[in-house]
């Protein structure tokens, strides 16, 4: 994102609605409402102008929203409407992006992630669209990426065997051989698959579909595993035909890029070559009920469930027929996980009570500041993906926008029901208009309430409890259907599907002609990065705080981390915990309730979060801490520290029953965690023996951490625990070992350097020295030279990082078996740090094996629904797999990945595409809110990264044959190994395994 933000003036995009000719035949959309065509809108508060048009020939809408951002995004949607659950929109769009008319190779869409420097490219299906969106910096290549997401969703190729391969097939298992037995493959089915082992999941999907039963939205867009077999090949190329025309499509760009260049290539490539229809695919209102309804579903057991008793979720949902959402129109739950089948009465029960009770009494305003509060913050706090997130989400989660998937879908949702999407963006008035509401009328939100919730007859009470055998039920109505299809197989037919199964694996295997795509080249990438100006002082008993100075729209940005190098080693696996809570149980006078409640009001959120960081330079050498995180509007900075200080100096420990609650949230969340993240946590486990921080990775953010909450959250006596948190408070909330950093407008830091100095001065620092747990301490400086000051030399930042000088890494392969029907694998082999002259070619090498081996090998043939190769900044070569039918079977797909990776069978071209594909990462666009960061908090200063980034340009193909015969070849580096997933017959029989 550009450091600066301004208000675009209206006066150029006028010219920008009148594009000549040979351009595209637009006009201008009214908006509802006005007095007449407005072409273009000034929203001044999220710095934008927003021009609608539609398409004279073939009635396609288009919205351009222009602002002051490098970052541009395209996407393209079309409304989708399927009527069955075999997932036909889903599986159409994987096969999309599968080969089009003027890209006829395999997969272009995977294949531009190696030739592009997009700062992001995906596609996704909703319950009633699917959306095809991209961003990038490159004007260059944003003209490439539209010319390829163009064609493949005018103009796909639809073959056969993509649609095999991506949807569904049957297949022997081993596909050479055709005495093994016919299963069922393919990504979606199997991406489907994994998707349905979350409960949350499930309860959300089921929730949809009874509430909304009568149309689309009572099917499953994506796909249900046991439906998804019934869909044909004709019946994709059919809903394809009828659903990805110009006339049912709606097309977003965003950013700082010429309007008049995105109209003409459109037109010119697309919409010239269709002619208006009537689309169809409008969603008709649900029908009313009469009177309330129930219902109960089941689901698979929660192995890591708190209390194996209480597994049961449910919730109270109203239709609101005024609104639309993600639906046409929309409906708002309330509910709880986690309780005993007969508490579902009780629950029921206190939601109607509730509702009660606020139409009597109404809102605390407070409560209502507190929330009109967070929407002015999220409007003033910028993100580097504000384009993508407007078109998806909603738009104050697109003002936080942390993921660029969020500017998209909020207006993709109400875009595709006919809402004006121009509207949408309008929040200060929409804010405006409530507090007039609220002023001319005190009962307005009691009325609202009495209306939706109270006197709605559109009322659905769900709950979902757990079976024993649900996965075996699942897997048993899976193989009666494969049965049922084997059954109805003539021999001529079974002959067909071996030798169909061979062409695709000959198809697979082939090598691609990707001449036809567009690419950058390697010289379009900037060699210099601009460097970040940093003060950094020493303040309040020599403690350092670095300052960044940056157009941050009036938001102060502070952050700290703490040493954990003194606390009692008993005292480490409840170090997050201690940072889930510390925020959430009140702090001096404030209770619990009081604190949340001016934690919202005061600032735009808290949070703590372990902080393990591995040294650039060391393996064996790692910082260990934690990580104080806040950010608030500059008039708030008072309050912000405020709350900080009373969080340090005077935080509250009694509350027991609310410290429960939060235990089993926390378990709860990261139970439900795991099918969403299965390779993550495979990945730490399998890094866990080959670094000394690999140790500490997994007793806070693996598996071990999952187990301990669960064990935690199962204890009725849970005082022990509470009793452990003042210790640690002792240890790491004092002024001992910390550091801070401010991110702020230059007119700000005065105000702020006075408050951060003020709140380090008011915490504790320890009476007596205390020493390290771990005797081995390395002090290691970094020099950052003070800006505008007259110092000659620069002031160092000391950090204590942590050296186990008789640490030995070992190998390790653990099993953790887990009621899933698809594997997670990680595989994972210590190599160098980031300041090694290796770590370059790794990180490039990474990227030309997903590219050019492991997507084909993993997802293609193995039917995964992803898979590839990652550089860890801490040095850790990472193989992985997700959501994989597959499991010794792609731990032997690694090993050939390397076999191939020696072999140096790769040309120059595969290289400058990892090469693109790594430096599109490097050169993520960053928020103000973040410049500086990479320095104090990893201590990589951006020389550094320049270093590094010189030897990124240099890698050669000698380079890459070097490193992966020295670290990836057997017996070279230390290696483990961790897949999550069901029984394995094999598994169980190899004793080097360890299952769990």
């Amino acid at each position: 994102m550009r450091a600066e933000r301004r208000r675009l003036r209206p006066g150029p995009l006028r010219s920008a609605v009148r594009p000549g000719p040979p351009g595209p035949r637009s006009h201008v959309e009214p908006q509802p409402g006005a007095a007449g065509p407005r072409p273009v809108t000034a929203v001044p508060e999220l710095f934008l102008t927003a021009v609608k048009l539609s398409h004279d020939g073939t009635g396609a809408r288009y919205l351009h929203v222009a602002r002051e951002d490098s970052n541009n995004l395209f996407s393209i949607q079309f409304r989708t409407t399927p009527m069955d659950s075999t997932g036909v929109p889903h599986i159409l769009e994987h096969t999309v992006l599968c080969g089009s008319q003027k890209y006829p190779c395999r997969d272009p869409f995977f294949k531009m992630l190696n030739r592009s420097l997009s700062t992001f490219m995906n596609a996704f299906t909703a319950s009633d669209y699917t959306l095809y969106p991209f961003s990038t910096q490159n004007p260059k290549d944003f003209q490439n990426l539209l010319s390829v997401y163009l064609d493949a969703a005018f103009f796909p190729c639809l073959r056969q065997l993509d649609f095999w391969q991506e949807g569904w097939r049957l297949e022997h298992e081993n596909p050479a051989d055709p005495q093994t037995p016919l299963v069922f493959k393919g990504v979606v089915f199997n991406e489907m698959k994994g998707a349905f082992t979350d409960n949350e999941r499930i309860f959300a999907q089921h929730l949809q579909n009874k509430i909304l039963p009568d149309h689309t939205y009572g099917v499953i867009s994506g796909g249900d595993p046991l439906c998804i077999p019934d869909l044909t090949w004709e019946q994709l190329k059919q809903f394809h035909a009828t659903h990805y025309h110009p006339s049912n499509s709606r097309f977003f760009t965003y950013g700082n890029f010429p309007l008049e260049q995105h109209l003409k290539q459109i037109h010119e490539e697309a919409l010239v070559k269709f002619e208006r229809i009537e689309s169809n695919t409008d969603i008709p209102k649900q029908k009313l009920w009469e009177k309330p309804r129930e219902h109960r579903v089941t689901c698979g057991l929660d192995s890591f469930a708190a209390d194996p008793s209480k597994q049961t979720t449910v919730s109270v949902s109203y239709l609101l027929t005024e609104f639309n959402g993600s639906t046409r129109e929309a409906y708002f739950s309330v509910g709880l996980q986690g309780i005993a089948e007969r508490d579902i009465v009780t629950v029921k029960q206190i939601i109607d009570r509730t509702v009660d009770e606020v139409i009597a009494k109404g809102f605390e305003e407070d409560r209502i500041e507190a929330l009109l509060h967070k929407i002015e913050i999220q409007l003033k706090h910028q993100s580097t993906s504000f384009g993508l997130a407007l078109t998806s989400v909603d738009v104050c989660r697109a003002l936080q926008a942390p993921e660029l998937d969020v500017v998209l879908q909020y207006i993709a949702s109400c875009w595709n029901q006919d809402g004006d999407p121009v509207e949408l963006l309008r929040i200060a008035d929409k804010v405006s208009r409530f507090r007039q509401c609220l002023k001319e009328n005190p009962r307005f939100l009691q009325e609202k309430v009495k209306t939706y919730f109270k006197d709605n007859p559109h009322k659905l009470t769900l709950s979902m409890s757990p079976e024993e055998d649900y996965h075996d039920k699942q897997a048993k109505m899976e193989a009666e259907k494969l049965q049922k299809k084997v059954n109805a197989l003539s021999e001529e037919e079974k002959t067909q599907i071996f030798e169909k199964g061979l062409e695709l694996i000959a198809l697979q295997s082939k090598p691609q002609d990707t001449s036809c795509l567009p690419a950058l080249k390697v010289s379009d990438i900037e060699p210099k990065i601009p460097f970040t100006l940093l003060e950094t002082t020493l303040t309040a008993d020599e403690i350092p705080v670095q300052y960044c100075a940056q157009p941050t729209n009036g938001v102060v940005y502070f952050r700290a981390v703490s040493s954990l190098n003194t606390l009692p080693e008993e005292l480490k696996p409840y170090v997050p915990l201690f940072c889930n809570v510390i925020t959430k149980m009140g702090c001096g006078a404030l209770d619990y309730r009081e604190q949340a409640q001016k934690i919202e009001l005061k600032t735009g959120g808290m949070s703590v979060s372990p902080h393990i960081i591995p040294d650039d330079s060391h393996l064996d050498v790692y910082e260990q801490g934690v990580l104080f995180s806040s950010l608030c509007l500059d008039r708030n900075l008072p309050d912000m520290m405020s709350l900080w200080s009373e969080i340090f100096n005077n935080p509250r420990f009694e509350e027991e029953e609310h410290f429960r609650v939060l235990v089993k949230k926390t378990a709860q969340e990261l139970s439900n965690g795991i099918p969403d993240c299965g390779h993550l946590y495979a990945s730490i486990r399998a890094s866990k023996n080959l670094t000394p921080s690999g140790e500490l990775q997994e007793m806070f953010s693996g598996m071990d951490q999952v187990k301990l909450m669960k064990r935690i959250a199962e204890m009725p006596d849970i005082k022990p625990i509470l009793r452990k948190l003042p210790r640690i408070k002792k240890y790491l909330l004092n002024s001992d070992n910390i550091r801070c950093s401010v991110n702020a407008a230059p007119q700000q830091i005065p105000e702020a350097s006075k408050e951060v100095e003020n709140f380090l001065k008011g915490i504790a620092r320890s009476k007596k020295e205390r020493k390290p747990v771990r005797p081995h301490v390395i002090e290691k400086s970094s020099e950052v030279k003070p800006v505008g000051s007259e110092m000659v030399t620069g002031l160092q930042i000391t950090r204590k990082l942590i050296s186990d000088p008789t640490f030995k890494p070992c190998q390790m392969k653990t099993h953790f078996v887990l009621p899933f029907p698809v594997n997670y694998i990680g595989e994972c082999i210590r190599t160098v740090p980031y300041t090694a002259a290796d770590y370059a070619s790794l990180r490039i090498l990474a990227r030309l094996m997903t590219a050019k081996f492991l997507h084909t090998e993993i997802r293609e043939k193995g039917g995964a629904y992803g898979g590839g190769a990652k550089l860890s900044p801490n040095g850790i070569f990472t193989f992985y797999s997700y959501r994989d039918p597959n499991s010794l079977a792609t731990l032997k797909t690694f090993e050939k990945a390397v076999e191939w990776a020696k072999s140096g069978e790769f040309t120059q071209q595969d290289i400058d595409e990892a090469k693109l594909a790594v430096f599109a990462a490097v050169d993520a666009p960053i928020a103000p809110s973040d410049k500086g960061m990479g320095h104090f908090l990893y201590g990589i200063s951006d020389e550094m990264k320049q270093s590094h980034r010189e030897q990124l340009f240099a890698v050669s193909c000698d380079n890459l044959v070097d490193v992966s015969n020295k670290y990836l070849a057997a017996g070279k580096s230390t290696r483990g190994q961790a897949i999550l997933g069901p029984e394995n017959a094999d598994i169980t029989k190899d004793p080097s395994w360890v299952k769990r």
